[in-house]
């Protein structure tokens, strides 16, 4: 076998077909030299940097194994490190490190930490393709301050005190539609996804969105969805099939809130909803300059909040009720508590945002469950503008400032030192006496923490139980398969893949 020759004037050179496995062990080499060596600055004090991971199962390449594991199957690799390395490590990934945060004591800094320490946009700019330019974490840090003013503006509880009787009627509107007063078969997650849109919609952009745009929204939401890989954080502009739809989806949804945008500003006397919406207080929104939000960034806004609406009350609504279903006993439970909510009140008696928030503590507990076991979003991400100093166990580590750092809802609330039995589905442990999410602070990440945690949980909580609260009560349920879905982490918003239908009856 021929591996070099003689050329002209005695000068060495390989054979072509060895030139391309060359370079490629060429750049691997070099990668793994400039995260070892040159991109990590060495920390001013006497703490050490997390180490690092440079090995893997999936192939004996340094960094390109790793890499290969994290696009494989990121959850499992983040365990593998977490059990071989401890609570904080760094992977090196093409030019960047990733440092993991794993347990409460070392997520603490991550919950703590200001914007000027770990900061939020640097990361989170993969979000810009689907939300637009100058939308959340794309805006300044004042306007971005503002946008999230009139967000919460329009979550408070006064608010979602009359969001509860839209999501029953929704709901009710939609069950008598789809399944009506026979037995059948459905598929419960693509159900609860439609109803998810349906009740957000009228919730949180009002009457004439609800009315006109459910069904191109709900289809422009899938390609929005797909469109969120592991990939899309590093390359969110890669030439791929998922984010060329994504693309259209976004263009598609500024078409059609624009319409809904200008018809309102052009016909001011006009009632298009009953102004309880977000949208009327999105138009409505000044920036401190005194200059009005745009009407792109309004469409921004609302595709933000639709999108993570959606993602988090479809998701856990469907785990939720898939748990139960798959508990005899639990089920049993979770119809008795809404017979003593409702007994006394007769048929038919309405909803109340008192009854949800208050007296279903039983169905409050398993949606937390649900999040806990089967989060939403699979990693939590920042990035250091600053040295970061993490100590787990009297043990100090140094995150060097340019680190990206993560943290893992879907490992950290399964630790079996923070969570007894933590691959069970076991609601009462967030129940008097055992009340496991405070046993130690950061240990519960549903809705994510600390001054960052997400400022729609309180709504997410009255539509999934509003919703499973009329199901449960109205039909009786069956899973059709014998198993639970698994969980599909190929996805960067994960949830359920696999037989997600189930058999209902109406009840009499």
């Amino acid at each position: 076998m021929t591996t070099t020759n003689t050329g002209v004037g005695g000068m060495i050179s390989l054979d072509p077909s060895l030139l391309l496995p060359c370079i490629a062990i060429i750049i691997t080499a070099l990668l793994l030299l400039y995260q070892l060596f040159v991109s990590r600055p060495r920390s001013k004090g006497g703490s050490s940097g997390p180490p690092v991971v440079t090995t893997s199962p999936i192939s004996k390449l340094p960094v390109v194994g790793t890499i290969l594991e994290f696009g494989k199957s990121p959850v499992k690799m983040v365990k593998r490190c977490y059990d071989e390395y401890g609570p904080v490590f760094t992977v090196p990934f093409f030019h960047k490190r990733l440092t993991f945060l794993i347990g409460p004591e070392a997520q603490e800094p991550f919950f703590k930490a200001n914007d000027d320490v770990l900061s939020q946009n640097e990361v989170y700019g993969f979000m810009k393709p689907v939300f637009g330019p100058g939308v959340v974490y794309d805006a300044s840090k004042k306007n971005r301050q503002v946008q999230f003013q009139s967000m919460a503006h329009g979550l408070r509880t006064q608010r979602l005190k009359g969001y509860t009787a839209k999501i029953e009627r929704e709901t009710r509107q939609y069950l008598q539609q789809t399944l009506g007063d026979g037995e059948g078969t459905i598929d419960l997650f693509h159900a609860l996804s439609e109803l998810t849109i349906l009740t957000s919609s009228r919730c949180l952009h009002g009457d004439d969105v609800r009315e006109n745009l459910f069904k191109e929204v709900s289809e422009l939401y899938h390609d929005l969805d797909r469109g969120l890989t592991p990939l899309t954080v590093f390359f969110p502009n890669a030439p791929t099939a998922a984010h060329r739809a994504r693309n259209m989806a976004r263009a598609k949804m500024v078409e059609l809130f624009g319409k809904v945008i200008k018809n309102r500003r052009d016909n001011p006397n006009v009632k298009h909803s009953d102004g309880t919406d977000i949208l009327t207080i999105f138009m409505e929104t000044k920036y401190k300059d005194g200059t009005l939000i745009t009407d792109e960034q309004v469409t921004g806004l609302l595709i933000a909040l639709l999108f993570a609406g959606q993602h988090t009350s479809c998701i856990t609504s469907t785990w939720t009720a898939l748990f139960i279903l798959n508990n005899p006993s639990l089920i049993k439970r979770i119809v008795h508590e809404q017979e003593d909510v409702f007994a006394n009140l007769g048929a038919g008696a309405p909803i109340d945002y008192k009854m949800v928030n208050e007296q279903m503590p039983l169905l409050h507990n398993c949606m937390k469950e649900a999040l806990r076991l089967c989060p939403p979003l699979i990693l939590l991400i920042r990035y250091a503008l600053k040295e970061v100093k993490v100590t787990v166990s009297d043990r100090e580590y140094t995150i060097p400032k340019g680190d990206m750092v993560l943290i893992s809802p879907s490992v950290g609330m399964r630790l079996p030192s923070v969570f007894s039995n933590p691959d069970t589905f076991d609601p009462d442990r967030f129940g008097p006496g055992r009340e496991e999410d405070k046993s130690s602070p950061y240990a519960y990440m549903g809705f994510g923490g600390g001054m960052h945690s997400c400022m729609g949980q309180n709504f997410a909580f009255v539509q999934v139980k509003t919703i499973l609260s009329v199901l449960f009560r109205e039909y009786e349920m069956k899973m059709v398969s014998a198993d639970m879905p698994s969980i599909d982490y190929e996805a960067m918003v994960v949830g359920p893949s696999g037989d997600c239908r189930v058999r209902y009856k109406k009840r009499n």
